[in-house]
C-alpha cells in the first residue's frame, strides 16, 4: 500500500465504483478510453512570454475541460490579483530606487511585473491552484470534495472482460477533503499529479469533479432517461455537459435559465433543469446546425450565462472550444464601457484574436432625419445626441445571424434614404466592398459574438487565414 496516500487519508477504489465511474463518464468500462485522457495535463507556455497565460494542448476531447479552467486561470490573472500587483508595483518602484534606472527601462520592468497576462511561472501555478480549487469548491456547494490519485504499481481491480485496464482508473485512491484549508493543503502537496507533462492530469480532475458532485445526481443531472455518458458528444472537442459542470456544479445538457416543464397532452410534463443562478464566468455557443433562427433560440444560453460576473466566457463555435476575455471587471455593469471595447479569443492551441466590438448602433434613416434637421439646443435635447457626432461611424452593421450588413457597405445612407433607387446608386462602385464585407460577416467566430452582441459591428485585427485554420478541423 502507498504509505503516502494513506497518511493523507486515501483509501483503495472498489471494483463497483470503478466500474461505475467509467460506465458514468465514458458510458463503458469493457474498451478503453481515448489515449487523449490519459495523456493531457495542464501545462502552460513558455512564462513571460506572450500568451503565457494560457494552457496548450493538441485538439482531442479533453479541450472543453481545459477551455473552462482556463477562464479560471483569466479570472484570477485578471480579476484576483490586488495583492500582488500591489507588490509588483513596490518591487518595480524599489528596483527605480535603488538602481539608475531610464525611463524605458523602467517602463519595461514594470511591464514584465504587473502584466496580468505575461505570466511567470509563478503566476502560472497560483492561477491554475486557484482556478481548480475555485471549481471543485463550486461544485461542492459547501459540502465534502472527493479527489482521486493513482498509485504507480498498485492494481486494486483486476483486469477480465467486463473491465479493460485503462492504467489509470483501476490503480486510484480516494480521498474525501474539507472544502477549505484542507483542500488547499491537499491540492498543493499533489499539484505534480495534475500538471506534469504526458500525466493524465485533466482526467483526475474530471473524476474528482464526478465525485465531488456525486454520480447519482451526476446522472439526475444529464437526464437519465437519455443514459448517455458525460463524455457524450457529436464533436471532437468534448462534451457540453463536462463544461456546465466545472462552470455551474451541475453536470446539466440544459442552458436555459431556471427550471422549463416540457410536456404534451399526452404526458406529464418533465422538468428540466438549466442553469439556477449566475455565473462567475459565463458561455456563448454557435454551430451550424443551429444557423436556422428557431433552433438557434433553443439552444442558445440564458441570460445567467451569457451575462456573468466577469467578462470572460467559455465558447463553442462549431464544435471548437475557446475563451473570449475583457480585461476591464465592470464591462458588463456599465452600459457605457459596453459601447465599443475590445474582446481577446484564446484557443488552447495556442492561437489568440484580438477583436473591437462596437455596439453603437444607429438608424441608417434617423441619422439621415437628423442631418437635414437644423442643429438646435432643442432638436439636441430631444433626440438624445450631443450636437457634434463622433467621427468614424460604422454603418456595415450585421443583424445577429451575420448573413446581413454587406448592402450597408456598398450603398451607404443613400441606400437607407432612397429605397432600391438609393442602393442601386452605390451598388456600382461597391459590389467588390460588399463581397468582401460579406465573406467577413459569415465567419462562425462573428455568429458567435452576435449570439451576445446582436447588432455589433466587429473588427477583427488578425489575417483571416487565422480565422480559417481555428475553426478548421485540423488545428
Amino acid at each position: 500500500m502507498n504509505k503516502e496516500f494513506i497518511t493523507q487519508g486515501g483509501a483503495p477504489i472498489t471494483a463497483e465504483l470503478a466500474t461505475d465511474l467509467r460506465n458514468l463518464v465514458f458510458g463503458t468500462c469493457a474498451i478503453p478510453m481515448r489515449a487523449e485522457w490519459l495523456q493531457t495535463s495542464f501545462v502552460f507556455g513558455a512564462p513571460k512570454e506572450e500568451l503565457a497565460y494560457g494552457l496548450r494542448s493538441p485538439r482531442n476531447a479533453t479541450r472543453g475541460l481545459l477551455s473552462v479552467v482556463q477562464g479560471f486561470v483569466l479570472k484570477y490573472l485578471l480579476f484576483a490579483r490586488k495583492t500582488s500587483r500591489a507588490a509588483s508595483m513596490t518591487e518595480c518602484v524599489s528596483v527605480s530606487n535603488s538602481v539608475l534606472v531610464s525611463v524605458s527601462g523602467l517602463a519595461s520592468v514594470c511591464g514584465v511585473c504587473c502584466s496580468p497576462l505575461l505570466a511567470t511561472a509563478e503566476m502560472q501555478r497560483e492561477a491554475l491552484f486557484c482556478a481548480l480549487l475555485e471549481i471543485l469548491r463550486t461544485i461542492s456547494d459547501k459540502g465534502k470534495v472527493t479527489m482521486v490519485l493513482p498509485s504507480e504499481d498498485e492494481v486494486f481491480v483486476d483486469h477480465s472482460a467486463c473491465y479493460f485496464h485503462d492504467s489509470v482508473t483501476e490503480k486510484l485512491y480516494v480521498f474525501t477533503l474539507s472544502p477549505n484549508e484542507e483542500l488547499e493543503y491537499f491540492l498543493k502537496r499533489n499539484f505534480k499529479y495534475f500538471t506534469e507533462e504526458e500525466t493524465p492530469g485533466t482526467l483526475l480532475f474530471l473524476y474528482s469533479a464526478v465525485l465531488t458532485r456525486s454520480m447519482g445526481k451526476v446522472r439526475t443531472d444529464l437526464d437519465s432517461s437519455k443514459s448517455a455518458p458525460l463524455t457524450s458528444s457529436n464533436h471532437e472537442e468534448g462534451s457540453l455537459m463536462i463544461v456546465t459542470l466545472l462552470l455551474t456544479g451541475r453536470a446539466t445538457p440544459y442552458i436555459h435559465n431556471g427550471v422549463v416543464n416540457v410536456g404534451d397532452e399526452s404526458s406529464y410534463a418533465v422538468p428540466q433543469y438549466g442553469v439556477l443562478k449566475r455565473c462567475m464566468i459565463g458561455l456563448l455557443l454557435w454551430d451550424i446546425e443551429s444557423a436556422s433562427a428557431a433552433v438557434n433560440q433553443s439552444r442558445q444560453p440564458g441570460s445567467r450565462l451569457k451575462t456573468p460576473n466577469y467578462p470572460i466566457w467559455i465558447t463553442s463555435c462549431t464544435g471548437h472550444y475557446g475563451v473570449i476575455f475583457n480585461k476591464n471587471p465592470d464591462l458588463l455593469r456599465n452600459y457605457h464601457a459596453e459601447s465599443r471595447f475590445d474582446v481577446n479569443y484564446y484557443s488552447c492551441s495556442g492561437h489568440q484574436i484580438l477583436m473591437t466590438i462596437d455596439n453603437r448602433t444607429y438608424n441608417e434613416q434617423a441619422l439621415v432625419m437628423l442631418e437635414r434637421q437644423p442643429i438646435t439646443p432643442e432638436s439636441t435635447s430631444m433626440s438624445g445626441k450631443p450636437a457634434k457626432e463622433p467621427e468614424g461611424v460604422v454603418v456595415g452593421v450585421a443583424p445577429a445571424t451575420g448573413s446581413g450588413g454587406g448592402a450597408a457597405a456598398g450603398g451607404g445612407v443613400g441606400g437607407a434614404s432612397g429605397g432600391v433607387g438609393g442602393a442601386a446608386s452605390g451598388a456600382s462602385g461597391g459590389n467588390d466592398v460588399v463581397a468582401k464585407e460579406e465573406s467577413t460577416l459569415n465567419t462562425p467566430l462573428q455568429r458567435l459574438i452576435h449570439t451576445k452582441w446582436e447588432e455589433a459591428t466587429i473588427s477583427f485585427h488578425v489575417q483571416p487565414s487565422m480565422l480559417s485554420y481555428l475553426f478548421s478541423t485540423t488545428q
